[in-house]
């Protein structure tokens, strides 16, 4: 029998190693962890309740906002799934791993992936939240992005056999791309993106492709600032205030306004001192004008997070989105330390680690009481996929764009030799990535009924929203 890894083992990256050297380590780490250990999914004793961590991962968020949180997760098995990383981290945690760390998404699934505009204004398409990201095991992106694939098949009405052939993509699209990535330098690594345009034309649905060129070119064209100006904004005598409207986007009151009141200036300040001199001298130009709370995501509802409207002497704007930074879910469940004790500075080194281009005005922030945030755009031209108009042949190309992505931002700061030595050219890896990912799926729906009946019992409060 293997003597399989588990997440302690870690296999260091040996610099001065050629890269067949180091395929042919990652060959030798098959013995030890064999690609089929990877199929596997039984939940195993002393399992942690999952209305209990629900609950744990609730602490410290605004109160008010948490019944939002609890009726967004009700909607689905996918609703339920795209909040509950913290349950999945858990679980992964007692699955086997080959020992090869990288930096992780941590939230990886298929809502996180998408299209944005760099700072160059060429649209890419790449992974886009980062907000649960730390070095881990490679393989737990993996696995929660094609069982992502399976539960929102399930959710679309898909076949059993369409949605495990969805997770076979991810895992085999990730495997061949990261082939690709071995034979690169890591300097041509950093320099690689998936250009959207190119990435919709390789598309063989041509209702869909016209549908996504449609929003390519609308995203193109949109100045982001001036529109959402135009939208969300009224004055109030001099001064540029954002629109109410609630429950998603509302002015604090209360303790969380006297907050607000307090400590705007205090993290807009930090903020800007976190950016690079050539950022800080262009957002010299402008001034806060206001600040509302936005009601974000799944998994972040009721983190405080927000928009803060800047506005030039001239009168042009800028919208900055700010997120709370909490730590982790994966920081208790691997055995690494951390290397930022700001949680938004680990978000934002994370997202740069990973993402092909990043936000220019990405940066991280704190209040007096050490609560932690990044910042970034509000919107840049961002082109999210519309899981309601997909066919299972779309599915599955999508699925293959996400495993290239995820394997793109795996390079970065992985070993794309010694990963590739390890999966192989074989199907072995996708085959056991799409029976685990079933199989999961179905704890995932066990999971989901938990939380319905913990709401039944009034264990877990919901609001009767949006």
């Amino acid at each position: 029998m293997a003597d399989v890894l588990k997440n302690t083992d870690e296999i260091k990256f040996d610099p001065i190693a050629s890269k067949a050297q180091r395929y042919e380590k990652g060959v030798s780490i098959r013995k030890k962890t064999p690609l089929a250990k990877h199929q596997e999914w039984n939940s195993f004793k002393n399992r942690k309740d999952p209305v209990d961590i629900l609950i744990q991962t609730s602490k410290g968020r605004v109160e008010s906002l948490v019944p939002i949180r609890y009726s967004r997760m009700m909607e689905s098995p996918f609703a339920f799934y795209r909040g509950a990383a913290a349950i999945m981290a858990a679980d992964l945690a007692h699955t086997a791993v080959s020992g090869i760390n990288l930096q992780l998404c941590g939230d990886c699934h298929l809502m996180n992936f998408g299209g944005f505009a760099t700072p160059e204004r060429k649209l890419v398409f790449d992974i886009n939240d980062f907000d649960e990201t730390f070095p881990g095991p490679w393989e737990w992106d993996v696995k929660r992005l094609a069982v992502s694939f399976v539960i929102a098949g399930r959710w679309r009405k898909f076949s059993n056999k369409n949605c495990k052939e969805f997770a076979w993509h991810v895992a085999d699209s990730y495997k061949r791309h990261m082939l690709d990535y071995s034979k690169l330098s890591a300097l041509q690594i950093w320099y690689a993106d998936i250009d959207l345009a190119e990435l919709i034309e390789l598309g063989h649905d041509k209702e869909l492709k016209e549908f996504d060129q449609k929003r390519i070119k609308k995203a193109s064209e949109y100045t982001a600032h001036e529109k959402e100006f135009a939208k969300m904004t009224y004055f109030d005598g001099a001064r540029a205030r954002i629109k109410d409207d609630p429950p998603l986007i509302f002015h604090p009151s209360g303790d969380l306004e006297k907050l607000v009141a307090k400590e705007g200036e205090i993290v807009h300040k930090r903020y800007i001192e976190s950016l690079s001199e050539e950022k800080q001298i262009l957002l010299s130009r402008y001034k806060l004008h206001d600040i509302v709370i936005k009601v974000v995501g799944v998994g972040s509802v009721g983190t405080l997070c927000g928009i803060s409207l800047l506005m030039s002497a001239t009168g042009e704007p800028i919208f900055l989105q700010f997120k709370e930074a909490r730590k982790s879910v994966l920081e208790e469940n691997v055995k690494i330390k951390g290397k930022y004790i700001h949680q938004g500075e680990r978000i934002v080194m994370g997202q740069k680690l990973m993402q092909s281009a990043s936000d220019m005005f990405l940066g991280w922030t704190n209040d007096s009481k050490d609560r932690f945030f990044y910042i970034r755009q509000l919107r840049d031209a961002k082109i999210k996929s519309v899981l309601e108009v997909m066919k299972p042949k779309n599915m599955a190309e999508y699925a293959k764009a996400c495993g290239w992505a995820l394997a793109r931002a795996h390079a970065r700061s992985g070993d794309p030799s010694m990963i590739s030595g390890y999966i192989g050219e074989s199907d072995e890896f996708a085959d056991a990535i799409s029976e685990f990912s079933l199989l999961y799926a179905n704890q995932n729906e066990l999971d989901y009924n938990k939380m319905l009946e913990a709401i039944k019992h009034g264990k877990l409060p919901i609001a009767g929203e949006i």
